[in-house]
């Protein structure tokens, strides 16, 4: 029951370690949880013997609880292993002790997330005994980690949404409270399935925006453009507020996709802006055509007033030309009189044109008044220019801040 070797010389052991299954990564609660297969392997010189003299037998099990088996732990576990321990331990002649067991393991895991959802992640594993000092107990690999890295895709059975990339061990000493410790680290690196995360998140906000590109079809005039462009920035808020449910609150760096829904949402509340003051400006001249509305009902009865002005100056020369045809040539009483009527109507005539000049003139005034009231305001021609001006700047900033986005994404992930 005591721990193998003589003193001051340490017990080797030998370690294993194969991933079975990724079962989750938890970036809100920086966890990792995996299924491990351990094999350790260490000699214990009181456990060998002689197989001629033992009937041939090469190797036996034993009760775990019967023999000495190293107290590793796992310096990065937060939870106590739920996997039933395994009861035998296989031991050959030579006193060789093979040790197998399985374990769920519930560990801390610092996650980077600045390049979510195309992030790689590094968990370790680091392996120790629990209280025997590096003179008593030295950890070291049992094969080659490539040969590790190969068994692990093989047995691999389930991985979340992440794909195993591969693992590297490191050996090491410690300094724990003061004595050394030997310690074998495991860092597994995996990366994330990023396809539900791009159709589901980073598309929807990008088709987002591409609808509040599509607003600038929509006229002015009416309210139904501003309230088109609120429903699409609530849209983008809900897909941030999901967002906040993923990322991890203590991440060191503001995330890529963070700053992505922040930049669209920031575009899209600028384009509002610009929105609302553009109806602002159309609203003044909208006001103006109001202060002049009175004018062209003046000008309405203006016109009938010259209508009717027109038919008596019709119906008087229509008279005269009457009164001029003649069949017998009449009397000079009649002549004189006639004489005395023509030039009487004359008067009347000259005075009624002469009021009709003056109508005429008036009606010319105001209808070249209409003319440039029913022209594009001045403030609306302001509008429609800063409309024209700012859709262009903003298709342009918004593909450059997109192409340095996903620039930046694809340069991290091909590091």
């Amino acid at each position: 029951m005591i721990r193998p070797g003589r003193y001051g010389s340490p017990t080797e052991v030998e370690l294993d370690v194969l991933i079975y299954a990724i079962i989750d990564v938890n970036e809100k609660d920086q966890k990792f949880i995996s299924c491990l297969w351990i094999d350790m392997v260490w000699k214990d010189e009181f456990l060998s013997w002689d197989t001629s003299k033992s009937c041939g037998i090469q190797d036996i099990l034993l009760p775990t609880k019967e023999v000495w088996t190293p107290d590793l732990t796992i310096e990065e576990m937060t939870e106590k292993d739920k996997a039933m321990p395994s009861p035998y331990v296989f031991i050959t002649s030579g006193g060789r002790v093979i040790f197998r067991i399985t374990m769920v393991v519930t560990s801390t895991c610092k996650m980077e997330v600045y390049k979510f959802p195309f992030d790689f992640q590094s968990c370790n594993l680091s392996f120790k005994s629990v209280i025997h000092p590096d003179t008593f107990i030295q950890l070291k690999e049992m094969v080659n980690v490539s040969w590790t890295k190969m068994w692990t895709k093989k047995i691999m059975r389930t991985q979340s949404e992440w794909l195993f990339v591969d693992i590297k061990t490191n050996n090491k000493t410690v300094n724990n409270f003061g004595f050394n410790q030997s310690m074998l680290v495991y860092t597994i690196t995996m990366k994330r399935r990023s396809v539900l995360y791009v159709a589901n998140f980073l598309l929807p906000v990008l088709f987002f925006f591409c609808l509040d590109l599509a607003s600038f079809l929509i006229s002015e005039t009416g309210g139904e453009k501003l309230s088109f462009k609120v429903t699409v920035l609530l849209a983008v808020t809900v897909m941030q507020l999901i967002l906040n449910e993923i990322l991890p609150s203590s991440s060191d760096s503001v995330p890529l996709v963070a700053i992505y829904c922040i930049g669209m949402f920031g575009l899209m509340m600028i384009s509002l802006f610009e929105t609302i003051l553009v109806m602002y400006l159309m609203g003044k001249d909208n006001e103006a055509d109001e202060d002049q509305r009175p004018k062209s009902e003046d000008c309405e009865d203006k016109r009938s007033k010259v209508s009717c002005c027109c038919k008596e100056v019709k119906k008087w020369t229509h008279c005269a030309h009457v009164c001029d045809v003649s069949v017998d040539e009449p009397p000079s009483e009649l002549l004189s009189a006639t004489k005395e009527g023509s030039s009487r109507e004359l008067t009347e005539e000259s005075v009624a044109l002469e009021k009709l000049s003056g109508e005429l003139k008036e009606v010319i005034q105001l209808l070249n008044s209409r003319e440039e009231a029913g022209k594009l305001g001045y403030w609306t021609r302001v509008a429609k220019t800063i409309n024209k001006v700012f859709f262009i700047s903003y298709v342009t900033v918004a593909v450059v801040f997109l192409v340095v986005i996903f620039s930046l994404w694809n340069n991290e992930a091909h590091k």
